[in-house]
């Protein structure tokens, strides 16, 4: 089973995200600021992380940042999530593998999501 980290600080999206994955098979771990989605990833290490742009605590960025300089989490594909356009986002973060522009679709994610485990096997 694959395993999939949700970092967003929006309650609604997290437990949006968590049942949409969860009924396609995946296990869902979810933390709601950047510093919490690090400690997760390093106590159960996800195939794929789903992280938001703009978080209180750590941002987006931040997080992206210190997910890459650590060896265990820096090879995991992320994918970016913001309401703001790419271009906005990419000024400040690199190193992501996909983003998606809030709100998505369903099949969005799940493309994203299945791109990203691919990219990565």
């Amino acid at each position: 089973m694959k395993t999939v980290l949700v970092i967003d600080d929006e309650w609604a999206i997290a437990e949006v995200l968590e049942a949409l994955l969860g009924d396609e098979g995946y296990r869902v771990i979810v933390a709601h600021d950047g510093r919490h989605g690090i400690e997760r990833a390093a106590e159960w290490p996800p195939d794929v992380i789903m992280l938001d742009f703009m978080m209180p605590i750590m941002d987006g960025p931040a997080t992206l940042i210190a997910l890459k300089a650590n060896p265990a989490t820096a090879s995991i594909p992320v994918i970016l999530m913001s309401s703001l356009p790419e271009d906005t986002v990419a000024e400040r973060s690199n190193g992501y593998t996909a983003f998606l522009r809030k709100p998505f679709r369903i099949m969005t994610v799940l493309d994203a999501v299945d791109a990203a485990l691919n990219s990565h096997s």
